[in-house]
């Protein structure tokens, strides 16, 4: 018994320092944003990366979301004769909930592998260690261009997500399901608010900040060899994942 309350304890001792140090990891990256130089170059860089390399999955995923939303949201419209409220359900549910989290998923499977491989990489071949050699600050390089980038990209991923959403689901409810094209659009003004396209712009937000994190954390303290880059970027996709799933819940919890 004692052995078994060892190990736990040790577990938990073990999981909360990785979790202070990521903490620290994100503190220090966040003072080197505001200490010149700026590295605006790789900034730029980094927002194209981000951005427009993730645009191909992010129109498919969101026209067909919002597909799939004008389908069922029908069905079950239908069975209370409300049929015309499907224009607004489908901006409501994506403005407010799938748009960010679908979006941060995808830049997540995306992006956020390749950047974790790509540190990493920096890390086992010794670059990362030879510019600390050369007396410049990884963290200024490397991790400050992708949260600022990250921070800067999200909000925009998730704005195109949402508004091609929408007109998937108007192609399915006007086109397909005969629903007038009127109804679609004029209900919006009156069930969409600012205060709900400011609850996406925050889960945007705080989603671009957990992927960058957590992914350039864990490609920069990776493992040795190519298992070790492996391992660091399936740990980061998956750690991501929950955590975006987790704090999109307390989110919507508060700004309900």
């Amino acid at each position: 018994m004692r052995t078994l309350i060892r190990i736990i304890g040790l577990w938990t001792l073990l999981q909360l320092r990785t979790i202070g140090h990521m903490f620290v990891f994100l503190i220090n990256s966040f003072y080197f944003i505001f200490v010149p130089p700026f590295k605006i170059r790789l900034l730029l860089r980094q927002i194209r990366f981000f951005g427009n390399k993730s645009m191909l999955v992010i129109l498919l995923t969101g026209s067909f979301t919002g597909m799939v939303l004008a389908l069922q949201l029908f069905y079950i419209l239908r069975k209370f004769g409300s049929e015309a409220l499907l224009g607004p359900g489908i901006a409501l549910s994506l403005i407010r909930e799938l748009g960010p989290v679908l979006s941060a998923l995808m830049v997540t499977g995306r992006a956020g592998s390749a950047l974790a491989a790509e540190i990493g990489m920096m890390r086992i071949s010794e670059q990362i260690d030879a510019l600390s050699a050369m007396a410049l600050n990884p963290l200024r390089y490397l991790i400050v261009p992708n949260i600022v980038a990250a921070l800067i990209a999200f909000p925009l991923i998730v704005a195109i997500f949402d508004v091609i959403g929408i007109f998937g689901g108007y192609l399915v409810g006007v086109e397909i399901l005969g629903i007038s094209s009127g109804t679609y659009f004029s209900l919006m003004k009156d069930y969409v608010f600012m205060e709900d396209i400011m609850v996406g712009l925050y889960k945007s937000l705080s989603f671009g900040l957990i992927v960058s994190w957590i992914c350039c954390y864990k490609g920069f303290y990776t493992g040795f060899g190519a298992e070790g880059v492996s391992k660091s970027t399936t740990e980061a996709v998956v750690l991501c994942s929950i955590l975006i799933l987790i704090w999109d819940y307390f989110l919507g919890a508060v700004l309900l």
